[in-house]
């Protein structure tokens, strides 16, 4: 790019830039009109800042420049070396690009940074587009940018390590928080452009396999500006609805700025915030999102996350097979167990019985023989015998039995019938 300046009178401040090889140059007049033409009753001493009496203040002055400058230079790129790169609390970022021989004071306002991926380092190369201004407070001529681009992915690079770093820190990377997909989804809910070849392969994929489910279509942009926005909202809609079994965010192959929605952060947010397991299939194979990481699952490509989300007609028959073989071996074995179970509980029973059998013969045994040892008959049996009355009471004492009386004498095997005899007297033998 090449400039000239085209024949001026005193005090003219016009600059024609003209772009390398352009047909025809690009003119800028300065938004202060230039003085009038003299004639023989104009007063030289009329021009502001001629003389002393008419000076000018500064503020008129720094804002005449900047209308000139502003005025003469179209927004344009220009490349150089950050340097002295400073972040005001104000959310401004300030620095310097420069090249071997010269260099130029630069400033982002906060407004502008939503265009760039991240903030510059010192030392970096970039390209920044803007316009060239004057900055009336300090009369300073600085560049403001509104875009910065680095050599190579420098710029995306460091943003996306940062947001990386982000979602690391709160543990929204851990493979600890993933969610196993489910294996029968009744119904998916797909976020992604209603007019991109994402969601014609997945719905392909889906009508191959011949399985029942259905697909919600959760339309949003998936590059530009907008994009962000419209993702983060989509997955609002969805958890809003409550409806949905799985969720697919999807977008079909690019360059890496047509993918640069799936890296923001607040998108990234609002995917791990997500009440239902979700796969995230952006880009090509060999492309990874932070979406990708967020997700519970990551695959290559859509037509692989369909893949990955659905059963084909097939699969569900050889899943049902499996299903009824592990049932019949799982009866068999459960009837195998619980005979040889009750075979055990009953020897068990047995064991157990035939214990307490023994343990109570045992007593009675102990108990017959302390009873036999108290027992009346057993001391009959060793000569001795107990007399009862007619009425069965027994008669203890010779007090109780009278003259002529009657009674039973009870011996170890058996009654004999006794009377009481008056004793005869004693006679003498020879």
């Amino acid at each position: 790019m090449t400039g000239r300046r085209g024949p001026r009178d005193s005090g003219n401040a016009d600059l024609d830039l003209f772009d390398s090889g352009g047909p025809a140059p690009k003119r800028r007049v300065a938004s202060s009109p230039p003085p009038p033409p003299p004639d023989e009753d104009f007063d030289p001493s009329s021009y502001p800042g001629e003389t002393a009496q008419t000076a000018v203040t500064v503020s008129i002055l720094t804002q005449t420049a900047r209308d000139v400058i502003e005025g003469a230079f179209i927004p344009l790129w220009v490349r150089g070396e950050v340097s002295d790169f400073k972040s005001h609390r104000n959310g401004h970022w300030y620095f310097s690009l420069r090249d071997r021989t010269a260099q130029i004071k630069c400033v982002v306002w906060n407004r502008d940074q939503r265009m760039i991926p991240a903030p510059p380092d010192d030392g970096m190369q970039v390209a920044a587009f803007g316009r060239l201004t004057v900055y009336p407070a300090r009369g300073e001529i600085q560049f403001a940018a509104t875009k910065l681009e680095a050599e190579g992915d420098g710029l995306r690079r460091k943003a996306l390590e940062v947001t990386r770093a982000r979602l690391e820190k709160d543990g929204l990377l851990s493979l600890d928080r993933k969610r196993p997909l489910p294996r029968f989804p009744r119904v998916i809910a797909v976020i992604t452009s209603p007019d991109g070849a994402a969601l014609h392969d997945i719905v392909a994929v889906v009508r191959r396999r011949g399985c029942d489910v259905r697909l919600v279509i959760v339309p949003a942009a998936v590059q530009g500006e907008s994009a962000p926005g419209e993702l983060r909202a989509a997955l609002d809609r969805v958890e809003r609805w409550g409806g949905a079994d799985l969720v697919i965010i999807a977008r079909g192959g690019g360059a890496r700025e047509d993918l640069w929605a799936f890296n923001n952060e607040r998108v990234a947010r609002a995917l791990a915030a997500c009440s239902v397991p979700t796969i995230s299939a952006v880009g090509h194979e060999v492309d990874i999102s932070i979406c990708d990481l967020v997700a519970d699952y990551r695959a290559p490509t859509p037509s692989a996350a369909a893949e990955a989300a659905t059963r084909s007609a097939s699969e569900l028959r050889n899943e049902l097979r499996k299903l009824s073989m592990r049932m019949s071996g799982a009866t068999r074995a459960f009837v195998r167990a619980t005979d040889n179970r009750l075979r055990h509980l009953a020897r068990d029973v047995a064991d157990s019985s035939a214990d307490q059998i023994a343990r109570r013969q045992t007593r009675l045994r102990a108990i017959a023989g302390r009873l036999h040892a108290l027992s009346p008959l057993a001391t009959l049996s060793r000569g001795y015998a107990v007399a009862r009355d007619t009425t069965g009471a027994t008669l203890s004492s010779t007090a109780a039995f009278r003259e002529e009386m009657l009674f039973d004498l009870i011996v170890r095997d058996g009654v004999v019938p006794a009377q009481v005899r008056r004793p005869s007297e004693p006679t003498d033998t020879p």
